[in-house]
């Protein structure tokens, strides 16, 4: 069956990053400007690990932004209904200084911009933990827009997370779409290229590689983002 859609992770592949340096650059920004509403810092940034946690183990029963506020809501009580529009001011005025620990490629605009003169149809398959905002404005960063994209996942309008794979049969069910119909391309073993399992190809970007568990790589089709222009070349 021929490939109609390429599905691109964002953190680590279009967006060139350390993950664990963005997440604590990210974390630590948001809790020291919650700060300025009376939150402790240890509590929260606590609290906003197990809200990232009940999405990334959530059953599809409510939005992934229904699970991360049940979790604050949980702890904090009314107090959360209140500040919601603190967290999003942070996301509208603080959020892009967060950029300062991510890289720029011009790739990434080539890239997503060659697989469409191709024919082939175009999604953002970033791990659906972030509010929309959030989403479009590292798509920013990495010098693309959401209307690069036929889709993009946010924790407003997914029900899973990766490695979930119920995920990646959510995008498929969006898109109109078969699995062996798709290309992911990622740089995370354990959360992008799971894909393989119901039968897409895959492609794994080494370049800011992550595979915590240590997984064999050898079966997957791999490189730089020009061995990635080759690989798409040929399919």
């Amino acid at each position: 069956m021929s490939i109609k859609a390429v599905l691109f992770d964002l953190d680590g592949t279009l967006l060139p990053m350390d993950q664990d340096t963005f997440v604590k650059c990210y974390f630590g920004k948001l809790v020291t400007r919650m700060t300025d509403y009376g939150f402790e810092p240890q509590r929260l940034m606590k609290t906003i690990s197990d809200g990232v946690s009940a999405m990334i183990k959530n059953n599809g029963e409510k939005t992934n932004e229904e699970r991360f506020w049940e979790v604050l809501s949980a702890e904090y009580g009314d107090i959360i209904e209140e500040n919601k529009i603190n967290f999003e001011k942070f996301y509208i005025n603080d959020f892009d200084s967060v950029s300062e620990v991510c890289k720029f490629t011009p790739k990434s605009l080539e890239i997503v911009n060659f697989v469409k003169a191709r024919g082939f149809r175009t999604a953002l398959a970033t791990s659906p933990l972030f509010p929309s905002i959030a989403t479009e404005k590292r798509m920013g960063w990495a010098g693309l827009k959401p209307s690069d994209f036929e889709l993009y996942t946010t924790f407003e309008n997914y029900k899973h997370a990766k490695p979930n794979i119920e995920y990646y049969y959510d995008v498929l069910r969006a898109m109109d779409l078969k699995a062996e119909e798709c290309l992911m391309v990622g740089n995370d073993v354990a959360e992008d290229m799971i894909a393989a399992s119901i039968g897409m190809r895959v492609f794994l970007l080494t370049d800011y590689l992550i595979n915590r568990n240590n997984i064999d790589i050898s079966p997957f089709d791999k490189g730089g983002f020009d061995e990635l222009f080759e690989f798409i070349e040929k399919i």
